[in-house]
């Protein structure tokens, strides 16, 4: 089937993650918002790529430079009910492309929630059937 063609999957903001990227510049905004929809409709932004130190978890990271600054945007495809908006953040550290470790505990807690929260979801709907 066409990603197009097919209905958008929920989107949810973990943790501060919406607030985060609305204070992004506008040019970063569109570009992690139309991979933010690719993921929704089953497609993969060229951007995007598996963050490194989470196997196969489905959890990608795009990355987008903007007036000399690097930008972060990591979401996780993992569940079927929705695609989790893990954390936006601008890369602080000018030494290597590794993402900080304070933010990669971050990722992992908020992974967790959206884990907590797909059960919750599809518990919610068996009881609902």
């Amino acid at each position: 089937m066409d990603p197009a063609s097919r209905q958008p999957k929920p989107l949810e903001w973990i943790g501060s993650s919406k607030k985060d990227l609305k204070a992004l510049p506008e040019e970063v905004i569109d570009v992690f918002g139309y991979a933010l929809y690719l993921a929704q409709i089953g497609g993969r932004h060229e951007q995007a790529k598996p963050l490194q130190g989470f196997g196969s978890a489905g959890v990608l990271e795009v990355v987008e430079d903007s007036r000399g600054n690097t930008f972060r945007a990591v979401y996780t495809v993992r569940f079927e009910e929705s695609v989790y908006v893990l954390h936006v953040f601008q890369k602080k550290s000018k030494s290597g492309i590794a993402t900080p470790k304070p933010d990669m505990d971050l990722i992992r807690e908020r992974l967790k929630v959206a884990a907590r929260r797909a059960k919750e979801l599809r518990d919610g709907q068996t009881q609902s059937k």
